[in-house]
């Protein structure tokens, strides 16, 4: 009947796609008594891997620097393979780009703050992010350089 309309949407698997941590200046630097500065950046992507088979990644780069030297830096992408059918094209940049990324973003966070743990530094815990208003102000950003008002900005990155 009308099943081959029927909205589907579903998860084929979460994984881990790139893990990177670097130590430039150990162990010269991990005698400094100084307090590190952490900078976090959060980047994310989509990618059609089939007909309605998608794969969205969400990335985390966390740099920490003591006195302008890089004490430690983590750099983890989280990826998950979804099937979207059948949804109406209006919605569907929204559950890639907000749906997908909340679903990822837990696994994120769990990866970065046990990396820290294991090279020996204290775990960096990942903020909530809202995705639906980091969408919204892209989306907003978009029409604004389509009016073409250059005056808008999106800050991406955390501190």
């Amino acid at each position: 009947m009308a099943d081959d309309a029927t909205p589907v949407f579903q998860i084929q698997r979460m994984y881990l796609k790139d893990l990177s941590l670097e130590q430039p200046n150990s162990p010269q630097i991990l005698l400094e008594q100084s307090q590190p500065q952490v900078d976090i950046n959060l980047g994310m992507g989509a990618a059609p891997v089939a007909d309605g088979v998608f794969e969205v990644t969400v990335t985390a780069t966390v740099t920490t620097k003591v006195k302008d030297q890089v004490l430690f830096l983590v750099e983890a992408k989280q990826a998950g393979i979804f099937e979207i059918r059948n949804v109406p094209e209006e919605q569907m940049q929204g559950i890639i780009s907000i749906v997908c990324p909340q679903m990822i973003y837990p696994y994120l966070r769990a990866i970065v703050s046990d990396v820290c743990t294991r090279a020996g530094f204290p775990p960096i815990l990942l903020t909530e992010v809202n995705f639906q208003a980091m969408f919204e102000a892209q989306q907003a950003q978009q029409q604004a350089a389509a009016d073409g008002d250059g005056a808008s900005r999106i800050i991406t990155g955390m501190n």
